[in-house]
């Protein structure tokens, strides 16, 4: 089985969180024989670690990782391989693999120029 991470930065203000629900509502709702779940780096649950135990526990054989991030900043270049190959160390069983930032996506910076025209 197939199944997707969402992974965001995370924040101390708990509402922060709620643009990542709503996406992966909107996930739920458009692919729903694919399992996801949302991962944080720091501050907020649940893990890279836990959502990808989740998922393998759930019976996923291969898991993508979306980095919900504007672009391939620091966190993503340093910290975030670490945690991606300490959870294929861990399940040595399941297919790993990691997207670009989302920010770094043609159609998600045409979608904000599309949001700032319908603003004006």
């Amino acid at each position: 089985m197939k199944a997707i991470v969402l992974f965001g930065h995370g924040a101390r203000d708990a509402r922060w969180r709620e643009p990542f629900e709503r996406l992966a509502t909107l996930w739920k709702a458009q692919h729903p024989n694919t399992p996801v779940q949302l991962a944080f780096l720091e501050m907020m649950e649940p893990s890279l670690e836990v959502a990808v135990a989740s998922l393998v526990n759930a019976g996923a054989s291969e898991i993508v990782v979306v980095p919900v991030f504007f672009g391939q900043g620091g966190h993503l270049r340093n910290d975030f391989p670490v945690l991606l190959n300490s959870c294929q160390e861990k399940f040595p069983q399941v297919t790993l693999s990691a997207t670009l930032a989302v920010g770094e996506g043609e159609a998600v910076l045409q979608a904000i120029v599309d949001f700032g025209a319908r603003a004006l």
